[in-house]
C-alpha cells in the first residue's frame, strides 16, 4: 500500500531531478487520497512556486499550514509567497512565526529580503547587519548593506560592503554599485575597473557602459572615453543627450561643431 510518505518521498525525488509536472501529479494524486496530509499541500505549493504560479500555490501552503502551523519550512514557504504577492506585512508575520520556532539563517535572510523590498530601509539595514555579524562573508548581506549605506550618503562605508561582497563572485549589480560609490569618492581608477568588470559580467548594461566613458573622460583618456560613450550609444540611442552634456561639461571634454558631427563620431 502507497502510502501519503511514500508519496512525498517519491515526489521530493522528482522535483529536486528537475522533473516538475511528475512531482506535481504525484502530489495532486496523493491528495485525492489523503486530501488532509499537509506534507502533500506544502510540497505541491512549493512545485507550483517553482514554476510560477504563485496564487495556486498560496492555497496550498494555507491548507498546509492549517493542518500544522508551527511548521516552519511551511511558513518560510508562505512568507516568499507573500512577498512575492507584495504582502511584505503578512510575510513578515510568517517570519516571525518561524524564527520563533526554529530560528535559521534562511528566515533571517528571507526577513531582511522582505523589510528591503517593502522599502523599510533602517530595518533592512539593522537586519542584513545582524546577518553579517553572524556570517562575515554573506555576500547578499555585504552587498545589500552597501547599496543602502550609498543610497544613504554614507559612502565610506558603503565601499567597505561592496568590496567585501565583491571578494568572491557576485552579480553585475554588485561591481556597478561598487563603481558608483567609487565615482562618488572620485576614485576614477578603481571605479573604471568596478565598471568594466560590471560590463565583463552584463556585455549590454547601458549605465555601466557610459559611467566608464564619464571616469575615463575625468583620468584625460578622452579617446578611450569615446569608445565607452559609443557603446553606449550603440546600446541606447537615446543617451545621445547624457552623452553631450557629459563631453561638453567635464573639465576633460571636446566640442563639435553640432549635433550631427558628434552623432557621427559615436557612430564611427
Amino acid at each position: 500500500m502507497t502510502t501519503p510518505d511514500d508519496i512525498v518521498r517519491r515526489a521530493t525525488t522528482a522535483f529536486n531531478a528537475g522533473r516538475r509536472d511528475e512531482a506535481r501529479q504525484l502530489c495532486e494524486d496523493g491528495l485525492i487520497g489523503s486530501p488532509d496530509e499537509p506534507m502533500l499541500s506544502h510540497l505541491l505549493a512549493a512545485v507550483l512556486f517553482a514554476s510560477g504560479e504563485t496564487e495556486a500555490a498560496q492555497g496550498h501552503i494555507e491548507t498546509s499550514l492549517i493542518k500544522r502551523p508551527d511548521n516552519a519550512a511551511a511558513r518560510l514557504l508562505a512568507a516568499r509567497l507573500a512577498r512575492t504577492a507584495g504582502d511584505f506585512d503578512g510575510a513578515l508575520s510568517h517570519l516571525d512565526r518561524a524564527i520563533a520556532i526554529a530560528p535559521q539563517r534562511e528566515a533571517f535572510v528571507e526577513k531582511a529580503r522582505t523589510l528591503d523590498q517593502a522599502g523599510l530601509r533602517r530595518q533592512a539595514r539593522q537586519a542584513w547587519k545582524a546577518i553579517l555579524d553572524v556570517v562575515p562573508d554573506h555576500l547578499e548581506a555585504a552587498a545589500r548593506s552597501g547599496r543602502l549605506a550609498w543610497e544613504d550618503g554614507e559612502i565610506a562605508l558603503a565601499e567597505k560592503f561592496l568590496e567585501r561582497a565583491a571578494q568572491t563572485e557576485v552579480p553585475a549589480s554588485v561591481w556597478f554599485d561598487l563603481g558608483l560609490v567609487r565615482q562618488d569618492l572620485r576614485d576614477h581608477a578603481g571605479a573604471a575597473i568596478a565598471y568594466r568588470k560590471t560590463i565583463e559580467l552584463k556585455g549590454d548594461h547601458v549605465e555601466a557602459t557610459f559611467n566608464l566613458g564619464v571616469v575615463l573622460q575625468e583620468t584625460g583618456l578622452l579617446d578611450e572615453a569615446m569608445r565607452a560613450y559609443a557603446k553606449a550609444y550603440r546600446l541606447r540611442p537615446s543617451s545621445f543627450g547624457q552623452i553631450a552634456m557629459a563631453l561638453t561639461s567635464a573639465s576633460h571634454g571636446g566640442l563639435w561643431l553640432d549635433e550631427a558631427s558628434l552623432r557621427r563620431a559615436l557612430e564611427s
